[in-house]
């Protein structure tokens, strides 16, 4: 009465602060036991990721610079847009390790921001795969029409279709490159139709990349199918096609290629990759470094818990620091 506790209501508060003493108890080796577990699990596939990473044997040359005459090496978008300039260029890349075939060659392009707003929208999805639709091109400006006639394929993407040529040749022997497949086959079979072909694609005074075949429909260029899958980053990679041979170290591969992709109106770069792959595709050391990190630092939090639950636990429950045993006088 007026402030003291009977007898059932404090059997009942000693009975809950057990319990709730046993229950945090349980959830600490619960919390403790969760980081362990990710942490055996995380650790473990990290190594292996770096490892596959690591398998993988890259070629990697910039060009963009190298490959501007000394005269144009002040005025690089003079040279890149003047059209009877000679644009080709002779590279050489030596194979430090074997490379298993198959060999993926791919074309990096630095600074060239596919994921730009208007640029992504910048097409016509359903004038792509039905040439009943080859008028629908109201979202493509400014490459909409040509001389009041629909563009085929419309768009900006289209139109910036990448336009540099790589042939390879090896103990002065053509080194082939495979470009079938290089595309989705959901992309190929699904996006670009078996009857839609192009039609006043760069027609128009300023030229912004490829041109396309016009005897091919668009689901048998798949150059323009492997553009068309924009990049969520300004630097990306894109398949060029696949060598279907071994190559041994220290080979020399020759490589002859066309300069004629305009990147130096916005300080972009353009390497030629040449890359073997692993179980777990390209080389990606990001994602077992991450599972490393993630590992470990659940191993720490775990192994910290440990020694504090162990060396200095907090009593909870204990019925000794009640108020009212605190202060048995009740004041």
């Amino acid at each position: 009465m007026g402030g003291f506790l009977d007898n059932s209501s404090l059997a009942i508060l000693l009975a809950f602060q057990k319990n709730c003493s046993v229950k945090s108890g349980f959830l600490v080796m619960q919390v403790i036991s969760a980081f362990m577990l990710v942490s055996i699990v995380f650790i473990p596939i990290g190594v292996v990721s770096l490892f596959a990473s690591r398998d993988v044997v890259e070629i990697i040359d910039r060009y963009e610079t190298a490959c501007i005459p000394q005269n144009f090496t002040n005025d690089k978008v003079s040279f890149i847009q003047n059209a009877a300039a000679d644009k080709t260029c002779n590279r050489r890349l030596t194979v430090k390790k074997h490379m298993k075939q198959p060999v993926y060659v791919y074309y990096q392009l630095d600074n060239f921001y596919q994921n730009h707003r208007r640029y992504v929208k910048s097409r016509s999805d359903s004038q792509l795969k039905d040439r009943n639709s080859e008028n629908d091109v109201s979202a493509c400006k400014p490459e909409d029409t040509f001389h009041d006639q629909p563009i085929v394929p419309c768009g900006l993407i289209a139109w910036s279709l990448f336009n540099d040529t790589y042939n390879f040749s090896l103990n002065n022997q053509q080194l082939a490159v495979n470009k079938n497949g290089i595309s989705w086959e959901s992309d190929r079979e699904r996006k670009f139709g078996k009857d839609v072909f192009p039609k006043n694609f760069q027609n128009g005074t300023l030229i912004g990349g490829a041109h396309l075949d016009v005897s091919l429909p668009l689901s048998k260029q798949e150059d323009l199918i492997v553009w068309m899958r924009t990049a969520a980053l300004p630097t990306f990679r894109k398949l060029y096609g696949k060598i279907e041979r071994d190559l041994q170290p220290n080979e020399v591969i020759h490589v002859t290629l066309k300069n004629n992709y305009n990147t130096y109106s916005f300080n972009g770069k353009k390497k030629l990759v040449l890359s073997t792959t692993s179980w777990l595709g390209g080389k990606n050391d990001f994602l077992g470094i991450a599972y490393l990190t993630v590992g470990g630092l659940c191993f720490f939090l775990a192994l910290s818990f440990t020694v504090v639950y162990l060396v200095k636990p907090r009593r909870l429950g204990d019925p000794t620091y009640l108020s009212w045993n605190r202060n048995p006088g009740g004041h």
